[in-house]
């Protein structure tokens, strides 16, 4: 399983999650880059107004994941290995996921992380 996992690039958080799951990566399968890049959106399927709402895994066969199951996508593609990904789904274990995915994402800028990717990557926002 490979991709990209797009993720918010002017959040803390979000950077510190990235690099924990690039430090994962035993396959070299995992790709990241910010959703506040050039034609994210379109190359997502997202409306502009809508692309920060949630991280995004596009899935190298094309298919767009978003929120917590674009984090499990990513760990998966990361570890090489699908286990992540089929807990994810899991009955009652997504619910579960995603509603401590959108509390997160909800108050993201409220913890704390470290330098956000596009303060240290300008040209890639």
């Amino acid at each position: 399983m490979a991709g990209t996992l797009y993720f918010d690039g002017n959040c803390g958080m979000c950077t510190r999650a990235v690099y924990f799951i690039q430090n994962l990566d035993r396959t070299g399968a995992l790709r990241t880059a910010p959703l506040q890049g050039d034609g994210v959106a379109e190359r997502l399927g997202v409306a502009p107004a809508r692309i920060l709402d949630a991280a995004r895994w596009l899935d190298a066969d094309g298919t767009v994941y978003e929120s917590a199951e674009a984090m499990n996508a990513a760990v998966s593609a990361a570890l090489g290995r699908r286990w992540p990904l089929q807990i994810y789904r899991l009955p009652g274990i997504r619910a579960l996921q995603d509603a401590v995915y959108r509390y997160v994402a909800g108050h993201r800028y409220r913890f704390p992380g470290t330098t956000p990717h596009c303060e240290s990557h300008p040209v890639a926002c």
